[in-house]
């Protein structure tokens, strides 16, 4: 029997690393054949060149679309879609893709989504139903799912959320998120390699902190960052800093986190830590900061203490282990110590998991066997 053939996208570490099981169970299945994209962040060395982790992982890299240009202009984001789209459309109408597999609400996505829509390409959408109100990924989120065939949300709320848009409910199969079967199936570093490898102490006081541009406050954007680097000199303990993702506004967090990390010895930037290194030290820091959706995600199967700063997150199911505050520093501050206390870290080790226990590979590529046979 002829393979059914699955192109998918990935455009930043992230989306890699919660889909990285599900790219190697379809390369194992005797019936599908994996067509992988890697574009957007991946092939930027200004974002750490994160293709190379996808390729140390043993996954075959079908074609490389390269997007981003050598300038933060204003009309960058809408170039690169263009580019994206345009490059797409000429894969999809060579290889004739039986369907695409998206996760999320990146900008990529959303190109890579129109391109499938008006090639007549069905679309299957991971994480779609969620709610982030402080950026544009709501939007983005929301477009893909009207234009998928198939939905693989993450938690029953978010099933709930993609039928009241008016999408079949035969069509919906929630799975839980593929970020927690990840985290599940880690085999991590012990602390002394971690920090052998990134060259900073990590112990009960290290911050792991990741802080992405709110789209909607982008104005506010610059204050933002001061505020949240502010609050990290006052915390004595050590900061491992992960790059932001190529949003509009990432140049100034990147100046900002920068002089930062040449100021005080504390402070460790990276770019990317990659799936393995970055799930050991939220494994092992004290606690994770800033607006990442891994900290609302991961953490608290990992039952780690989260300080979510800000409202690029609001919206979305959050667990008892994380702290919200605003993007004052002193409230900031606050959480941090609060974050960090023996009390607060006492209801953490009771918090759970509000997206599944990981089994959400398997049932992805079985769903879409049946379905595309």
């Amino acid at each position: 029997m002829k393979k059914r053939k699955i192109l998918a996208v990935t455009s930043t570490r992230a989306d890699y690393g919660i889909q990285s099981n599900i790219y190697k169970k379809i390369e194992a299945s005797d019936n599908l054949e994996l067509l992988l994209i890697a574009t957007g962040m991946h092939l930027s060395r200004e974002f750490g060149h994160t293709i190379d982790e996808i390729t140390a992982d043993g996954i075959k890299v079908f074609e490389e679309i390269p997007i981003i240009g050598e300038t933060f202009e204003k009309a960058r984001i809408p170039h690169e879609m263009a580019r994206l789209t345009n490059r797409l459309s000429e894969i999809t109408a060579r290889e004739k893709p039986d369907l695409m597999l998206l996760l999320g609400d990146r900008y990529e996505i959303l190109a890579a989504a129109t391109s499938a829509l008006v090639m007549n390409i069905p679309i299957a959408h991971i994480s779609g139903g969620e709610v982030t109100e402080g950026a544009i990924d709501n939007q983005i989120r929301n477009a893909i799912s009207q234009m998928a065939e198939l939905h693989f949300p993450g938690a029953d709320e978010y099933a709930e959320n993609l039928i009241k848009m008016g999408i079949d409910s035969k069509k919906i199969f929630t799975v839980g998120d593929p970020a927690i079967e990840n985290i599940k199936n880690t085999d991590f570093l012990s602390v002394d390699k971690l920090q052998q490898e990134i060259g900073i102490k990590v112990d009960e006081k290290t911050l792991l902190v990741t802080f992405h541009p709110v789209t909607h406050e982008l104005e506010n954007l610059e204050q933002q960052i001061n505020n949240l680097i502010a609050a990290l000199r006052k915390h004595t303990g050590y900061k491992i800093i992960t790059y932001p993702n190529s949003d509009e506004g990432s140049e100034i967090i990147i100046d900002k986190l920068t002089a930062f990390a040449r100021q005080d010895y504390s402070v460790k930037l990276i770019k990317s830590l990659g799936k393995l290194r970055y799930y050991s030290a939220m494994k092992h820091c004290g606690a994770i900061v800033g607006n990442s959706s891994s900290a609302i995600i991961e953490a608290p199967f990992l039952k780690k203490p989260v300080v979510n700063v800000g409202n690029r997150q609001k919206g979305r199911l959050m667990s008892e282990c994380i702290i919200n505050c605003d993007n004052d520093q002193s409230h900031i501050e606050a959480a941090i110590q609060k974050a960090l206390s023996n009390q607060f870290k006492s209801i953490v080790k009771n918090s759970r998991s509000l997206y599944g226990e990981g089994n959400t590979s398997t049932e992805i590529v079985n769903i879409i066997e049946k379905r595309y046979r």
